[in-house]
């Protein structure tokens, strides 16, 4: 489970980097590094270190769990000037003492040392390498320095508190409180209970729980795992075996420094929660996506263009099947059929107004409850976009542009239709008069009857034509106006949306790696990117 973790925190690491800063992500590199170190050390062994105040008495804890004088104990304050280390069982654990920092001269082995002092039976927890450190309030600078350093590469932590100063605020604020994730690897020691009056012991580790507690250290009020609390006495031995019983126990499962390394990454991944958890559901939705070719399309101009292409449509077939008069003053006025779609086109040139207020509108959209480096992130990628689209979108319309359709065969039919009744009427018009001169015998109404035909068929027909070019005029406006907003939306989705589906789904990515990393797989369903 750990591995895992560790992987997917180096992988969120490589896919952070250039949206992250590097502030933000402070630390991070540093864990992978202290992880990798400690796992290809010995797993046999298991660093504990006693830390505490001045006068708590670690140093006299520290020689009477290991039954050795070790650690020099005085009057003068602080003692312990540097780490001391004793390992039960020195092979192997050399790498762990050198990355520790522990002077060659202040490492001891307690089977040669106690072989060399005395016979002892009691040979305790192998695998046990257990630190007196400085004192954490030392006024030197360097020691406290020596302590941060070291608390952070141990495996478990006994604080060795004394009755005059466990409530310390600058104990519990700056050590116990920002290491409440790291319970099952603490133990908190009331040292010197040979002070105290024996009813006043229990009142006094009350007390203590109760700051642990507020600390997020002690059990809880719901029975939540917590650090184990101890009353000891290193003076006169009170709760001695017990601790070493306690401390064997935890060396003796082997498990500690994974523990210890688990909760390390557990405090980085709640210190990096904002940056990767969103707020809500994030992503766009196909309105948002819809809301922005609409928008791109109206600022092409794209229904303007399709009704300039349904009129152009339907002036063309008035033309095509107007009467002979009328195509003969077009004609004599230099136009034609074929020229009734010419400079009538609407100025092809999208609305930069119109198009930054799209885009900033579906940023806007995309970025709703992202963390802010990915909003921002996102947000980048929109204005990159939007910035080449207004140009983009003048090209690809021009080329969506309406052209001249190909004229329907009826057309030519009603012209045609429109040539012979006119040469019926103009037949009609020359026969009546022949036949009125009694040139020419025919009945007397039938070049009535014909001029009527030939004369009003012409105006009849071209109403008729002009009713059945709707339909079709209509069509050609509409596919016009389709084409160019197609072309719109492929210039938008290129230029705008595929990039912010890119970034969400690097956050798409980079929060599953997330989850790996807090050990909860997030469910991603509710994550929706564009252009998927």
């Amino acid at each position: 489970m750990l591995t895992e973790r560790v992987d997917a925190l180096s992988e969120l690491l490589g896919l952070s980097r250039t949206r992250v800063s590097h502030e933000a992500l402070d630390g991070a590199g540093e864990l992978l590094e202290r992880v990798g170190d400690r796992r290809r050390l010995s797993a046999d062994h298991t660093v504990v270190a006693l830390a505490g105040a001045t006068g708590s008495g670690k140093s006299s804890l520290f020689n009477a769990l290991t039954g050795l004088e070790l650690s020099r104990i005085g009057v003068r304050r602080p003692t312990t000037s540097a780490p001391v280390a004793c390992a039960w069982d020195p092979r192997g654990a050399s790498g762990l003492l050198d990355r520790l920092g522990i002077a060659p001269k202040a490492r001891f082995a307690r089977h040669s040392a106690l072989d060399a002092v005395a016979e002892r039976t009691d040979d305790g927890p192998a695998g046990l390498v257990l630190l007196d450190l400085p004192d954490h309030d030392s006024a030197a600078t360097a020691h406290r320095d020596q302590v941060d350093r070291v608390l952070k590469l141990v495996d478990v932590i006994v604080w060795v508190l004394d009755p005059e100063k466990y409530a310390d605020a600058a104990l519990h604020e700056r050590y116990l409180r920002p290491l409440a994730g790291h319970a099952d690897v603490t133990i908190v020691v009331l040292n010197q209970i040979d002070r105290l009056p024996e009813e006043a012991v229990e009142q006094v580790l009350d007390d203590l729980r109760r700051l642990l507690d507020d600390d997020g250290l002690a059990v809880g009020e719901h029975g939540e795992d917590g650090a184990m609390v101890m009353a000891v006495s290193a003076l006169s031995g009170d709760g001695v075996p017990e601790l070493r019983a306690a401390v064997g126990q935890v060396v003796s499962e082997r498990a500690a420094a994974s523990r210890r390394l688990s909760a390390d990454v557990d405090g980085l991944a709640e210190r990096l929660r904002p940056l990767y958890v969103a707020e809500g559901v994030t992503g766009l939705t196909d309105r948002a996506r819809e809301d922005f070719t609409a928008s791109l399309a109206h600022a092409v101009g794209a229904a303007a263009a399709g009704r300039a292409a349904e009129r152009a449509w339907a002036r063309a077939a008035d033309e095509a099947c107007g009467t002979p008069w009328r195509q003969l003053r077009r004609v004599r006025g230099g136009g034609s059929g074929d020229d009734a779609f010419d400079g009538r086109r609407p100025a092809l040139s999208a609305s930069r107004a119109s198009v930054d207020e799209a885009v900033r509108s579906v940023a806007a959209e995309a970025v709703a409850g992202l963390p802010a480096p990915w909003a921002q992130a996102v947000r980048e990628a929109a204005r990159r976009g939007g910035r080449t689209l207004p140009e983009a979108l003048d090209t690809a319309v021009e080329r969506a542009a309406p052209d001249e359709p190909l004229r329907p065969r009826w057309w030519s039919a009603v012209g045609t239709a429109q040539w012979l009744l006119a040469l019926l009427a103009t037949a009609a018009l020359v026969s009546g008069t022949v036949t009125a001169a009694g040139a020419l015998r025919l009945p007397w109404w039938l070049p009535p009857v014909l001029l009527a035909v030939g004369a009003l068929g012409g105006p009849v027909l071209t109403r008729v034509s002009r009713f059945a070019a709707r339909g079709p005029a209509r069509r050609h406006g509409q596919a016009a106006e389709r084409r160019m907003a197609d072309a719109a939306a492929d210039c938008g989705r290129a230029r705008v949306l595929e990039p912010l589906a890119a970034e969400l789904l690097r956050y798409r990515e980079v929060r599953e790696q997330y989850g790996v990393l807090t050990g909860n797989h997030f469910r991603m369903t509710e994550l929706s990117t564009a252009g998927q």
